[in-house]
Parts: C-alpha cells; sequence; structure tokens
C-alpha cells in the first residue's frame, strides 16, 4: 500500500487556532453570562459591541480587533446576527 498516496493532503487541525487583526468570521456564542464570549476549540475571544438578545447559541459575524498568540485570547467586535444554532 502507497502510504503517501493514501494520505496525500490530509493534515490535522489545532486546537488552539489564531487569528490574525481584521480578519472576518462567523462564531457561535458559547457564554453570554457576564460578557459576551465565543469559543474556537481552545481559543477564547471576547465580543465587543453585541446587542441585546446575543446569547449562548447564537450565530455571529465578528472581526478580529486583538489577539494574543501566546494566550490564545482575543477581543473581536460584533458585526451582526447570522443565525441560531439547532441544538
Amino acid at each position: 500500500m502507497n502510504w503517501t498516496k493514501l494520505t496525500a493532503g490530509w493534515s490535522f487541525r489545532t486546537s488552539t487556532p489564531s487569528f490574525a487583526e481584521g480578519e472576518e468570521f462567523a462564531v457561535f456564542v458559547t457564554d453570554a453570562e457576564g460578557g459576551v464570549r465565543a469559543r474556537v476549540g481552545d481559543t477564547v475571544l471576547t465580543v465587543h459591541g453585541a446587542p441585546d438578545g446575543v446569547r449562548e447559541g447564537t450565530k455571529i459575524a465578528v472581526r478580529v480587533s486583538d489577539f494574543d498568540e501566546s494566550s490564545h485570547t482575543g477581543d473581536v467586535d460584533y458585526l451582526r446576527t447570522v443565525g441560531e444554532s439547532t441544538y
């Protein structure tokens, strides 16, 4: 069996992704008690500017304003609500 062909294009995802300032993406809110936060793997993002009504399970679009690579934490700005989770 040719393992090189079999595993071509495979890669492993990290549990602590990094983000660049200005990067935009959608996340699910994982905590809305005492501040809105979203987790992507083990990376914790604090959401600023989220309107009332954004709660756990809400899918939102955000823009990175600050990110600390060493602690895998960052600040993101709320852009808009994208939807709700189905769970």
